[in-house]
């Protein structure tokens, strides 16, 4: 289990370094979004599945999640209600729960922005739903094309979320973080002159296949 200093790092890592550093493997659909762009998130998963426009495993989620954690919830990719609002989003806050990934929509967008709560989803719909089904909870779902087990770390920011396996991800913090130090170097070849066929041997590879046929 990562320590909260090594989670704290995650946090400060670009998700496409991240993505890269677990083998360009655990990004979610591009429709999955933050609320607001300046959003980080960075968590371990509680997982959620939950019936198409019914929110009542939601609300068992939060009172079942510890605090810092991450819920991830399966809806389906239903998007014509709301499941969660500012309501939902301030019981999180009060349970000290780190965000929430839906593959669905949420309603009181602009209430949830002004809340600085990191929030990710499809979109956006204000149709209510029920509470009477209960789905599962920690259990291996599937969000938005990601397989995502309980405990694997989820690092989210304004490009969208990486699902890390929670037994890979210390080795990923440590691959990502050297990724993002050498990118330090290449941009300061860039700002020298240098061009990108240079510094990655493009030049080379384009050679090889004759130049730029026509």
């Amino acid at each position: 289990m990562l320590s909260k200093e090594e989670l704290k790092q995650f946090s400060k890592l670009p998700t496409g370094n991240v993505c890269d550093a677990n083998g360009k493997r655990g990004n979610m659909e591009a429709s999955i979004k933050p609320i607001d762009k300046t959003s980080t998130l960075t968590g371990p998963a509680v997982t959620v599945r939950c019936p198409p426009g019914d929110n009542l495993t939601i609300h068992q989620a939060i009172y079942c999640a510890e605090p810092g954690s991450v819920l991830v919830i399966d809806a389906h990719g239903y998007t014509g209600a709301g499941p969660i609002g500012e309501i939902v989003v301030i019981a999180c806050q009060e349970r000290g729960i780190a965000g929430i990934v839906i593959n669905g929509t949420c309603r009181d967008s602009l209430e949830i922005e002004k809340l600085n709560f990191p929030f990710f989803c499809k979109g956006f719909n204000p149709g209510g739903t029920v509470k009477k089904s209960l789905g599962a909870i920690n259990e291996t779902i599937e969000c938005a094309g990601c397989v995502v087990h309980p405990g694997d770390i989820i690092v989210g920011d304004a490009d969208g979320i990486v699902v890390i396996q929670k037994e890979k991800a210390r080795e990923v913090l440590q691959k990502a973080q050297a990724i993002a130090d050498k990118e330090v170097k290449i941009i300061e070849m860039l700002r020298s002159g240098k061009t990108t066929l240079e510094i990655y041997g493009f030049d080379k590879i384009i050679e090889q296949e004759g130049g730029n046929k026509k």
